[in-house]
């Protein structure tokens, strides 16, 4: 997941980084519709919304607000937020957004034999993530006790844990959700063509100012790539009406005194850090959480174990991964999906 600054980020562990991009194939002779763009930073990240039309004047506060409740719900950073209090067992009522993680991410889970997990909290805070120093002997057995998401549930809205200390971390799919969330917020504004893109993460409909599906694409995983502005990318896909997200393993690692390095996403069954020849994971899906989610489970299940999954789920994806020092590609397609 990845961040900037105006709170705590709830997002804080997986980096995603599928980048809008230009529009080259357009027409020369063809004017662009009207469109409205909105850029910020919320939640730890930026943000920026295109609209083909325009927006009203109050919509920049009630974005505002969606931020402000979206981060007093979910966030692990912040200590007050309804999360915290949970994860610290001061309450067990969840409210909308949490509940909706918690049975979106169990499916995700399901399918993926545990290798999706949101109660892998306490490991990846053992291994210095999440905002906690980094702890290169960790008590593996020990926190694994209190990792399994069939140790979680949400019933009549209430938090439901086969053992107290389980600890919740929705990083993993919060994001997409907040994308999902303001894509409706847009939507109430009668706008029918939009661009959503919260730090990378992406949900869109219709289409772009030239009347085309919209470009987005697909950043190249290396070690030390920092650029969020489309430098190097890999593949650009046309898409509508889909969320997108992308998750690797390439920017948020910890290296210990050996130089061994310890990457952000812990495999849950193991409780290790995840290693393998699988760089980045691309997914579409018809909801931003759910392409976050999905995306996060294909970095810890490794290429080949991910192609298998994504064809048996019919989850439209796309896998850069190391071949000998060579980067390659594998798309896995999903015709219920639109694309350009």
């Amino acid at each position: 997941m990845k961040r900037t600054n105006i709170t705590i980020p709830i997002v804080a562990c997986v980096v995603l980084v599928a980048l809008l991009v230009f529009d080259c194939n357009r027409r020369a002779d063809t004017a662009p519709a009207p469109t409205t763009t909105l850029r910020g930073e919320a939640l730890g990240t930026f943000y920026q919304i295109t609209v083909k039309g325009t927006l009203s004047e109050a919509f920049p506060a009630r974005l505002d607000s969606l931020f402000g409740a979206i981060n007093r719900s979910m966030s692990i950073f912040d200590k007050g937020s309804l999360l915290s209090r949970i994860n610290r067992g001061e309450t067990d009522t969840a409210d909308e957004c949490i509940t909706y993680c918690i049975n979106l991410a169990h499916g995700v889970s399901k399918i993926s034999d545990g290798a999706y997990d949101i109660t892998v909290k306490p490991l990846v805070e053992a291994f210095g993530f999440a905002g906690k120093r980094a702890n290169f002997e960790v008590n593996v057995d020990s926190l694994l006790q209190f990792v399994g998401y069939e140790k979680l549930s949400v019933k009549d809205g209430r938090i439901v844990k086969s053992d107290p200390r389980v600890q919740i971390d929705l990083n993993s799919i919060a994001k997409g959700a907040t994308v999902d969330m303001v894509a409706r917020l847009v939507e109430s504004e009668a706008v029918g063509d939009y661009l959503v893109d919260i730090g990378g993460e992406i949900y869109c409909r219709g289409t772009n100012a030239y009347g085309k599906p919209w470009g987005v694409g697909v950043e190249t995983p290396f070690e030390g790539n920092f650029s969020l502005t489309g430098e190097h990318v890999t593949k650009v896909l046309r898409v509508s009406n889909v969320g997108m997200a992308t998750s690797g393993n390439y920017r948020n690692f910890r290296t210990d005194s050996l130089g061994n390095k310890y990457t952000h996403i812990i495999d849950p069954r193991t409780g290790t850090a995840t290693t393998s020849n699988l760089l980045s994971a691309t997914v579409l899906a018809e909801s931003c959480a759910l392409a976050d989610a999905y995306a996060t489970m294909f970095i810890t299940l490794g290429l080949e174990r991910s192609v298998e999954v994504a064809k048996e789920n019919n989850i439209r994806a796309l896998f850069i991964y190391d071949d000998e020092g060579k980067m390659k590609v594998v798309e896995i397609q999903n015709s219920k999906l639109s694309r350009g």
